[in-house]
């Protein structure tokens, strides 16, 4: 079983790379790195960070808020 604050943690990871997707912070800034804008680059490291996220997400808590009391399968 999952404890309310692991529950918690996972919530606010989701809510954190929810709030990074859009870089407020990078709005009207020209700037380009081998070719592509900065804000492209945002993205790409966004989208990895994601990616490790929800992997570390499938191998310990895989069922949070989906199933009853979180058990795992």
């Amino acid at each position: 079983m999952v404890s309310r604050a692991e529950t918690s943690g996972w919530a606010l990871a989701v809510l954190l790379l929810m709030a990074a997707a859009i870089p407020w912070f990078l709005w009207g800034d020209a700037t380009t790195i081998a070719g592509l804008p900065l804000w492209l680059w945002w993205h790409v490291g966004l989208m990895g960070l994601a990616a490790l996220v929800f992997y570390a997400f499938t191998r310990r808590a895989w069922g949070v808020g989906v199933r009853p009391g979180g058990e795992r399968p």
